[in-house]
């Protein structure tokens, strides 16, 4: 912007020397601005559910925070099962225990409840070491994430930002049953 009028000056005189060196200068100082106004979530869609791949919860948690989104966390180690799985959820997001019965509750109170409660700025959620269990199996994780999913084609509807991060909990050897 006011850095680009400065790349051509063609002016030989010593002013415009210095006027090019107090441009950058400023250039520079609006490039830390601009830096700091930018979200980590730049390049990921407002709706979406994906992955926690590279991202850090606490980096995602300050995020939340500058761009005044609930963060919604649950930590779902040493669950097994579906009803545990809801019942942690709700309880880390501070729901009431009918919406952390089953996945319906659930989807209801991430969306109808929560929108009656008034105009929602945004929400960033983790679902941290969601298990992988035989009473918690790839279907029951896939409905789990389906019922988030549903939640940010919801929000997205309303033009409220939406994003969910996800992780599963690793398998050790030493929960594996020999044969």
């Amino acid at each position: 912007m006011d850095l680009l009028a400065y790349s051509n000056d063609s002016g030989g005189s010593n002013s415009g020397v210095i006027g090019r060196r107090d441009g950058w200068r400023f250039g520079a100082g609006l490039t830390g601005q601009l830096e700091e106004k930018m979200s980590l979530l730049m390049r990921v869609a407002p709706n979406l559910v994906q992955a926690i791949r590279a991202f850090r919860v606490d980096d995602l948690q300050q995020e939340a925070g500058k761009l005044g989104h609930h963060f919604l966390y649950a930590h779902c180690a040493n669950t097994l099962t579906k009803q545990q799985v809801c019942a942690r959820i709700g309880e880390n997001f501070h729901f009431p225990k009918p919406c952390s019965k089953n996945f319906d509750a659930l989807r209801k109170c991430l969306t109808e409840t929560i929108h009656e409660a008034g105009p929602q700025p945004g929400f960033l959620v983790v679902l941290e070491q969601l298990p992988s269990a035989q009473k918690f199996d790839k279907e029951a994780r896939e409905n789990l994430l389906d019922v988030f999913r549903d939640a940010a084609e919801f929000w997205a509807e309303k033009k409220v930002p939406f994003r969910v991060f996800y992780s599963f909990a690793t398998v050790l050897q030493t929960d594996v049953q020999p044969g």
